[in-house]
């Protein structure tokens, strides 16, 4: 449940820059993977293709980029790098 939050939380941060932009669709987005995430490069781009179906975000081409610091402040956090958008 935890990825659940995760990427639920991310598309909604995706939505609102895109909807702050005016934009008609997200072309890339960039995402970097704190290690306790406990998600692999392959296992996000899998959920994000989930939830991003039906939405502006559908078919975006992602960049991730996966922390293996278990020390680092953001973790347990999947941090939004970039979005581009198509306006």
């Amino acid at each position: 449940m935890h990825e659940a939050s995760l990427i639920d939380s991310l598309m909604r941060r995706i939505d609102e820059v895109a909807r702050a932009e005016g934009a008609r669709r997200v072309v890339s987005v960039a995402v970097w993977l704190g290690a306790l995430t406990h998600m692999s490069a392959g296992h996000f781009i899998e959920h994000f293709g989930h939830a991003a179906a039906g939405t502006i975000a559908e078919g975006a081409a992602l960049n991730v980029d996966v922390s293996s610091d278990m020390s680092h402040a953001r973790a347990q956090e999947i941090v939004l790098q970039s979005v581009e958008v198509e306006t």
